[in-house]
């Protein structure tokens, strides 16, 4: 993250008040908080976006929370997590810590200590420092060119000309990444995986197959075919880019 980059806070409460009344403190304290009332939605953003605090009220309507803190958990890179409960049992508090929450808060909460405590997570957990956005890509990789697109790391973005251009997930940005990076090359479903999520993620590739799919449309809503980028059933996928000028022939196709 760079020293201007403000660290981005999911918030995650049913009560509306309360998430009003934390954005506003949060954006006083150099926070880049996003609020959401359900689990559910909280969890598909945080999965296609770089966090790196989630502030997690328990109480919600559609997910249990202890629930959502072992999901969180196992999102490749996943963010520090903090819980803002009003239960105060010491046996629920060391649950919830044991279960892999870095904080626990009582609520009602002071903003001193809340933003005190929030800076000492991200310190301990070295999030704040941390760029990475996927297993194999982050914020400082490079510029890259993807079937004649631009693919921006630091901006999550693909552009395809001036004024044409749209944003980019993270996993796709890996995706694209982990092609690019080996052309001509037959690639397993499992070493895609494992490139973009980490050997120890557990992601299904009914998960990479919608990922994949992100991936086409985009292309496809700027006219773009990939044609380039073929499935290969049963074994995986294989990129070749279109040669450039000067530039004769095609690679031979070779496995991972």
């Amino acid at each position: 993250m760079s020293p201007k980059q403000k660290p981005q806070v999911v918030i995650i409460v049913d009560d509306r008040s309360l998430a009003a009344t934390l954005t506003e403190q949060l954006a006083n304290a150099s926070f880049s908080p996003q609020v959401f009332h359900k689990g559910a939605t909280a969890l598909k953003f945080i999965e296609e976006n770089h966090t790196h605090l989630v502030l997690l009220d328990p109480s919600l309507a559609d997910i249990d929370g202890l629930y959502l803190l072992d999901k969180i958990r196992r999102i490749g890179f996943a963010p520090a997590v903090i819980f803002l409960s009003s239960q105060s049992n010491p046996t629920h508090i060391a649950q919830v810590l044991e279960a892999g929450a870095d904080d626990y808060i009582l609520k009602p909460h002071a903003v001193e200590e809340l933003v005190a405590r929030m800076k000492a997570v991200l310190r301990r957990s070295e999030t704040a420092g941390d760029i990475r956005l996927t297993s194999n890509a982050d914020l400082s990789t490079t510029t890259f060119s993807f079937n004649g697109a631009e693919v921006h790391p630091e901006r999550l973005e693909l552009v395809f000309a001036p004024g044409r251009r749209c944003k980019l997930g993270r996993k796709e940005l890996g995706i694209l990444y982990h092609l690019h990076a080996n052309p001509g090359v037959i690639i397993s479903r499992h070493s895609l995986i494992h490139a973009v999520w980490g050997v120890h993620a557990d992601v299904r590739s009914r998960s990479l197959d919608q990922y994949i799919a992100k991936i086409r449309e985009a292309f496809g809503r700027f006219g773009r075919s990939l044609d380039c980028f073929r499935t290969i059933h049963g074994i995986g996928y294989w990129y070749e880019p279109a040669p450039q000028a000067g530039e004769g022939g095609s690679s031979k196709k070779r496995h991972a």
